[in-house]
């Protein structure tokens, strides 16, 4: 499959490595020019496990710092994976319209909610998969990263479930979909399709509530945040709200436990791992707070559902941000 991962940071390399080694032609879009330069030169890096057992291999990758460096020489992307940071991604899709064919599926895997909209209002609902992963990644310098992949679920859906998508494709949406996982499952990324979508992003959504600010906050990566007791009482109260939203937005979740999500975040993951929040923080960047627990704030508000933790998380997050984009 020709796919190409608009935001290939962290988590776009991951996959698109892994992607690209299972014999898939994948296009790595990513504007920061020395992180693309270094996989031009040496190709992409990829780090597995942690410590001494710690194990790193070099892929052969296809980059570009814009959409319109992609090659369609040979045909339109058959995919495209966003990943870019929420505030983003009408800019980079945008950007992106050129390698948009007739069938061409559009599929967001980033974090937090509302991103499904905006690519739909720019390229078509019908054209528009949605998804959440749990597979992470982090970025050691330019064109290294490391991969945490192996055992993390990717579930991925049509946003009015299995219906007719109306454009006259070929496909029944559960095919597209299905054949989507199946290149993906391929390549070791473990990868399912949901009926309910919208269900699946609010469980991503908890696991981010569950870390991301948090992580954000304390400047802690994963060994050390799963250490303090009084990380995990906030995490859980936090998401125990957020699912409270949901419930009353009419979503209904698997999750019955809000210390669930807490778990699931970091299972599987070394030590070192650091939530995308934090790693934006590092790099001088504001988050996507206002797409996580900002968006539990706001849906709260509009269904009746107090946030006071979601709000103090939010409220936080946003004195870090100012902290340093201020002069």
């Amino acid at each position: 499959m020709k796919i190409c991962i608009l935001g290939a940071g962290a988590l776009g390399c991951a996959f698109g490595g892994v992607l690209t080694e299972g014999g898939n032609e994948v296009w790595l879009v990513n504007r920061d020019a020395a992180h693309v330069d270094a996989m031009h030169r040496r190709g992409l890096i990829l780090r597995e496990g942690s410590g001494v057992g710690a194990v790193e291999r070099v892929v052969k990758v296809r980059a570009a710092t814009h959409a319109n460096g992609v090659d369609l020489s040979n045909g339109p992307v058959e995919l495209v994976i966003v990943l870019v940071k929420s505030f983003h991604t009408r800019e980079a899709i945008e950007s992106a319209r050129a390698m948009v064919g007739p069938g061409t599926l559009v599929l967001s895997l980033q974090n937090g909610v509302g991103h499904e909209d905006v690519l739909a209002d720019v390229v078509g609902k019908s054209r528009v998969l949605a998804g959440k992963t749990y597979a992470g990644g982090v970025l050691l310098g330019a064109g290294h990263v490391i991969v945490g992949t192996k055992g993390k679920e990717t579930i991925i859906g049509e946003l009015d479930g299995p219906g007719d998508p109306g454009d006259g494709n070929a496909a029944t949406p559960s095919a597209r979909a299905q054949g989507v996982a199946d290149t993906f499952n391929a390549a070791g990324l473990t990868t399912t399709v949901s009926h309910n979508i919208m269900a699946t992003i609010w469980e991503k959504l908890l696991v981010n509530v569950a870390t991301g600010a948090l992580s954000g906050i304390t400047r802690l990566p994963y060994g050390l945040l799963y250490q303090v007791p009084e990380v995990e009482a906030c995490a859980v109260a936090a998401v125990a709200e957020a699912m409270a939203v949901a419930r009353a937005s009419g979503i209904r979740l698997a999750t019955t436990d809000p210390r669930a999500p807490w778990v699931k975040a970091a299972t599987g993951l070394p030590f070192e791992f650091k939530a995308s929040m934090l790693q934006s923080l590092e790099k001088g960047s504001i988050t996507e707070i206002d797409f996580v627990n900002g968006a539990v704030v706001e849906q709260g508000r509009k269904y009746g559902v107090p946030t006071p933790v979601n709000q103090t998380l939010l409220a936080c997050m946003k004195g870090v941000e100012k902290s340093f984009t201020s002069p």
